[in-house]
């Protein structure tokens, strides 16, 4: 029996966009929400994994600023389709809820609070997790989308046993403070894991600018196993296919060229 699972988007990405939409079931897999036990408290996270036995290589899913919603949970399933143990937490618990508030100035209010050395150790939780429930951390990817964009980019330089990330249209430069100490171009010279960077050239909100100092820095530091691919007409959110930015070729070249980047490094 193939399940569907139920639909729940954050209220500040209403009205939904049906007709584009992806929905993927469950059949095949174990998926749910669990606890991941961290240094201070159990944190919420969603998984999923093929229903035959592993260990499967393992993928963590950062969240857009909309939080854990229908979109980054099904992006979760789409991974476990591929073979893949995928968890994505829930990395604003903390400091609130967002789900129900209805514009995304009130989301940033909460995110703004959000620590990103907090970020990178509920990261690592989670991988402590997928080890402990039949993943296998040596095959260790992650990827984000958005907020989880330039989170991404900042776990490649945190987690020395990460074998690749793919960032999707995270910011990459700007003003700094003490809960955001360093942006992507900061750590072009210490990333553990190349990192595939997957941009808009129409993103009103990541200048091409700031997309050409990423490259400068990754170019300056040596890094060159590390790429940024930019699409010239998407925006912001090119994959999010429930939103009225989805623009599904170029999507879907993202999907397979992650993929891609995955299978070339060992995740």
């Amino acid at each position: 029996m193939t399940t569907t699972p139920t639909q729940t988007f954050a209220a500040a990405t209403t009205p939904v966009a049906q007709d584009t939409v992806i929905t993927t079931d469950t059949q095949g897999l174990v998926a749910g929400m669990t606890e991941v036990a961290t240094s201070d408290q159990a944190i919420p996270a969603y998984y999923a994994a093929p229903s035959t036995s592993g260990p499967h290589p393992v993928v963590l899913v950062v969240q857009e600023i909309f939080g854990l919603h229908e979109h980054i949970k099904d992006v979760v399933r789409r991974f476990a389709k591929l073979g893949y143990l995928a968890i994505a937490p829930e990395l604003y618990v903390r400091q609130g809820d967002v789900a129900p508030l209805q514009t995304i100035d009130e989301i940033r209010k909460i995110v703004a609070t959000v620590p990103d050395a907090q970020v990178m150790t509920d990261l690592d939780a989670c991988v402590t997790w997928a080890g402990q429930h039949g993943g296998d951390t040596r095959r260790l990817g992650v990827t984000g989308f958005c907020w989880g964009g330039r989170i991404t980019w900042l776990y490649a330089a945190h987690q020395p046993n990460l074998k690749a990330a793919v960032a999707w249209y995270g910011r990459l430069a700007g003003d700094t403070n003490s809960l955001n100490p360093v942006h992507p171009v900061g750590v072009a010279a210490r990333l553990h894991a190349p990192v595939l960077g997957l941009y808009g050239g129409q993103d009103q909100g990541i200048p091409l600018s700031t997309v050409k100092q990423m490259q400068d820095a990754l170019a300056q530091a040596g890094n060159h196993a590390s790429k940024i691919y930019v699409y010239p007409d998407a925006p912001h959110a090119f994959y999010a296919d429930y939103r009225p930015s989805y623009r599904k070729d170029d999507a879907e070249d993202g999907w397979q060229r992650l993929q891609s980047w995955f299978a070339q490094h060992g995740v």
